[in-house]
């Protein structure tokens, strides 16, 4: 315990993947089993030791915690600050626990071209960076972390993604969809990320601070020093989370990366980085901008509903199953969105929970969709019907997950979701209840059109009977590695929705200190 007093601890969360990745390069190429071992033994570790942070962790202290600050880049006033708090801590666990079962399920999964050393190396190297975007203090220090998994998920697009062609519309030219999606992935994110970095360097320049330390600059002093600018900085600020969420109508990138990304790319994507851009919003664009906050909740309230109800109507129009669960996404995410726009502690509760739920329920979607199209070499749910006669395991784990996504009270996916409308009800005082008690209500529809594509979905590819070009195929239900990837998500899954102060009992009281200006309680 007393490494993580001293702040080690929590650095080894962060560091073990990366450390593992420069492993993995000293092992010859054809050493598959070693490198395998070599890459679970240090994901594994990173998850156990955010296993012994929770026991470390003082639920009854709302403060930053287990954290170090040392001198870092002292001409600019940046230091290498990291701590955890009851808002951060689900979402770190969540990532060394997704990255654990992404390795676990990769073992006998691998995507083409045949390459686990390179693929390893680039999901720790992506753990890394997901594990510091959560600990991070200082902006510089966020940035960096933030913009690591860029990268990483670049390559896993580009070189392990769908080599199917599509043509784009606005040049007539055609290429392979893993190309397309992986340069509109980096160019959407590097766009969001110049105006989040213009922002951090604005409000360094003009606060009158001279620093990048996100708790110094909370509390609004920053803001009041920036008067005409501050609008400015939270319009930077929001373009760059906003990509990274992604909100409508900066989502364009997600379904296409989605779709083109390797099954254990795709789970990564839901599961994790999508929660940086929420993140970062509950992080550093209220606490630091409180007042600016308020002012563009109503805009961010607008935007996530606008987004459920297009995701939605957009899933009923896929017939992709892959392609269905990315749009899906962007509904979810609308939810998260809107918890937080209401600028209370329980929207606040509310998308943490929701942003939890997501990377489980939605993660094993995209295992699940990679199995089947690993089986069937096709997505296209019209050609899947019958899958419940042919699998019926991976059919009733699909079934399963279909209803945790739709927000069945009793699993994980409900909380977000009613906290969110409920939280809308009565948003923060100043802010429009007549507005936002309407978002609540196109919000709610949005759950039942939620509830329709995902019976859609289910219709198409589980019941029926299979179809002629499947008669005399055997399939292979999940088999061990899949498995032991799934039950895991299952579990939580129920154990979430049965018991949701799991996450709550961490989140709650860090959401009311730091927020208590900018959320009007």
């Amino acid at each position: 315990m007393e490494w993580f007093e001293s702040g080690w601890g929590l650095s080894l969360i962060v560091f073990l993947p990366l450390i593992g990745a420069a492993v993995l390069l000293a092992i010859p190429k054809a050493e598959e089993a070693l490198q395998k071992q070599v890459a679970m033994l240090f994901a594994l570790a990173s998850f156990v030791l955010s296993l012994v942070l929770i026991v470390a962790f003082d639920f009854g202290d709302s403060a930053i915690q287990l954290g170090v600050k040392l001198d870092w880049i002292p001409a600019i006033n940046s230091s290498y600050h990291i701590g955890i708090d009851g808002i951060s801590l689900p979402l770190l666990v969540l990532s060394t626990f997704i990255t654990v079962l992404a390795i676990i399920y990769s073992w006998e999964h691998w995507p083409e071209p045949h390459n686990p050393k390179a693929f390893l190396i680039l999901m720790l190297i992506l753990a890394t960076g997901m594990n510091g975007t959560f600990v991070a203090l200082d902006l510089i220090l966020f940035f960096v972390f933030f913009e690591i998994v860029l990268l990483p998920m670049y390559f896993m697009i580009g070189i392990w993604g769908d080599r199917a062609e599509v043509t784009i519309p606005v040049f007539n030219i055609t290429t392979q969809m893993r190309l397309y999606a992986s340069i509109k992935f980096f160019l959407f994110t590097l766009f969001g990320s110049a105006f989040m970095l213009l922002g951090f360097l604005t409000l360094y320049f003009k606060s009158g601070l001279q620093t990048f330390d996100m708790l110094e600059l909370g509390g609004g002093t920053a803001e009041a020093a920036l008067g005409g600018l501050a609008v400015w900085v939270f319009a930077a600020l929001f373009l760059g989370f906003a990509v990274k969420v992604p909100m409508f109508p900066l989502h364009t990138w997600l379904p296409d990366a989605h779709t083109a990304a390797p099954t254990v790319g795709s789970v990564l994507l839901a599961a994790i980085l999508l929660k940086l851009g929420t993140y970062a919003f509950v992080r550093i664009a209220i606490p630091i901008m409180p007042e600016q906050s308020m002012n563009w909740a109503p805009v961010i309230g607008i935007l996530a509903v606008i987004g459920i109800i297009y995701a939605s109507l957009a899933c009923l129009a896929q017939t992709d199953m892959k392609r269905l669960i990315a749009f899906s996404s962007v509904g979810h995410m609308g939810f998260v969105m809107l918890g937080i726009a209401t600028m209370t502690p329980i929207g606040i509760n509310a998308a943490i929970i929701g942003m939890v739920a997501h990377g489980v329920i939605t993660g094993l979607l995209f295992f699940l969709a990679g199995s089947m199209s690993h089986r069937y070499h096709t997505r296209e749910m019209a050609r899947l019907g019958g899958n419940q006669k042919l699998m019926p395991i991976m059919g009733a784990i699909l079934g399963f997950t279909a209803m945790a996504s739709l927000g069945l009270p009793g699993l994980a996916g409900f909380w977000g979701e009613f906290m969110a409308l409920l939280s809308s009800f009565s948003p923060a005082e100043g802010l429009s209840t007549t507005l936002f008690r309407t978002l609540m209500v196109i919000g709610a529809i949005g759950t039942v059109l939620t509830a329709g594509y995902m019976l859609w979905m289910l219709q198409k590819v589980n019941f029926g009977e299979p179809k002629d070009e499947w008669a005399g195929h055997e399939f292979h239900d999940v088999d061990r590695w899949e498995m032991a990837a799934w039950v895991p998500l299952i579990v939580v899954t129920i154990a979430i929705g049965i018991f949701p102060r799991l996450v709550f009992g961490a989140t709650n009281d860090s959401v009311v200190q730091r927020g208590t200006k900018a959320f009007g309680s």
